[in-house]
């Protein structure tokens, strides 16, 4: 598994799809909101100008909102995965 490092988060993305009224299925790309996601591991925190360490806020197992331009896909094993930085989250649901 990924383990990544200071204050970035690692994401398994959840395919959200959505249906209108009409009973057409809209694709991720034509749905305009944030996506979500789930926490799968996170780093150690950054560390402030004395060097104390802040951990970060989001844990393993939240599912958060994240910006759509944000972060890097990776694939491990066949399963992609998004790393980000935890200031590129949203919110957490």
């Amino acid at each position: 598994m990924l383990k990544p490092l200071a204050d970035r988060v690692v994401l398994r993305v959840k395919e959200e799809e959505e249906k209108t009224v009409g009973g057409i299925v809209l694709t991720s790309a034509a749905q305009e909101k944030p996506r979500t996601a789930e926490v799968v591991a996170v780093g150690a925190g950054k560390r402030n100008e004395e060097g104390n360490l802040i951990p970060l806020e989001v844990k393993v197992g939240d599912t958060v909102i994240f910006s759509e331009y944000g972060g890097s896909k990776v694939k491990v094993e066949g399963e992609e995965f998004l790393i980000t930085r935890e200031s590129d989250l949203l919110a957490i649901l």
